[in-house]
């Protein structure tokens, strides 16, 4: 794997006034990407720069988007994974650039959208990340504003989330019987979410540790434990297509995930009182893993 290339950062004089920028991490996103971009356009009224992080894709469709106007490409290098190919497209903005869109491209921006997004900002001084209501392209609202995993709601949710989906541990997790009314949440979907710069540069971004999911839920947690909220804005609205990245590794993106999981947990709680609790939901795990890739092998 060749090492991140250095990020380029964009001249203060190419900037103006107000600018958005907005980070999409890509992967062999073929068409999405072109949707993505057409629908930045009526997402808002401001000026915006777009940074396709891509981490090797070879279908040419980062290359196509970047020879629009205001569109860069910064090739990571290698598949480094979410996180990681986020944080270098954040840092290939300039500073004088506050708000920041990190966004997968399978998802349409909505009419207004990202001012929407930007609007709540002023009634949120202390949000340090904002997230916009999700819909599939079924028209169905994706739980997207979430409460931080604890052990027993992520057993509960881990162990009976596919087999029952309606368990009281993962409806408490997911918020299902929330209003869809703006909220401070523990965590917002990582597939959108507009960044305060100075509170996502304080801790950090995300943590690089995490391949593949749970980077967001790790990040809303840090966030939360710096003083910033986590703000569910349900005025914003994208059409998220969801899974075209994974949708060929299912069995490996689903092993990604019980390992993001499971260091999750771990990261918050540490020492050897929580050593045979964290072993149990390993083998759970685990388990879990055998029992849903018996199938792909």
């Amino acid at each position: 794997m060749t090492a991140p290339a250095a990020p380029e950062q964009l001249r203060p004089e190419q900037l103006v006034p107000g600018q958005l920028g907005i980070v999409v991490v890509t992967y062999f996103p073929g068409e999405t990407l072109e949707r993505f971009l057409d629908s930045v356009e009526k997402a808002t009224t401001r000026g915006v720069r777009v940074v396709i992080a891509d981490n090797g894709s070879t279908d040419g469709a980062p290359e196509r988007g970047a020879q629009r106007p205001g569109v860069q490409l910064l090739p990571t290098g290698g598949n480094l994974g979410y996180g990681t190919a986020a944080n270098l497209g954040v840092k290939a903005l300039p500073a004088e650039i506050e708000w920041v869109v990190v966004a997968n491209p399978d998802l349409e921006f909505r009419p207004g959208c990202l001012d929407a997004l930007l609007a709540a900002t002023e009634r949120w001084p202390d949000g340090g990340a904002f997230g916009p209501l999700i819909r599939g392209l079924d028209g169905k609202v994706y739980p997207s504003a979430r409460l931080l995993p604890s052990l027993g709601r992520g057993v509960g949710h881990g162990a009976l989330g596919r087999v029952w989906p309606g368990n009281p541990w993962t409806r408490a997790y997911r918020q299902s019987d929330s209003a869809v009314t703006e909220r401070s949440s523990g965590w917002l979907s990582g597939s959108c979410q507009l960044l305060r710069r100075k509170a996502f540069d304080a801790i950090g971004g995300f943590d690089q540790r995490y391949f593949m999911y749970f980077e967001d839920v790790d990040l809303g947690d840090r966030l939360g434990k710096a003083g910033w909220r986590n703000v569910y804005v349900p005025d914003a609205e994208v059409v998220h297509e969801g899974g075209k990245s994974t949708e060929q590794a299912s069995a490996k993106m689903l092993a990604a995930h019980h390992r993001s999981a499971y260091r999750y947990l771990a990261d918050r709680h540490p020492g050897p009182q929580w050593a045979p609790v964290l072993a149990a939901v390993k083998a759970g795990l685990d388990l879990r893993l055998k029992l849903e890739t018996r199938n792909d092998a």
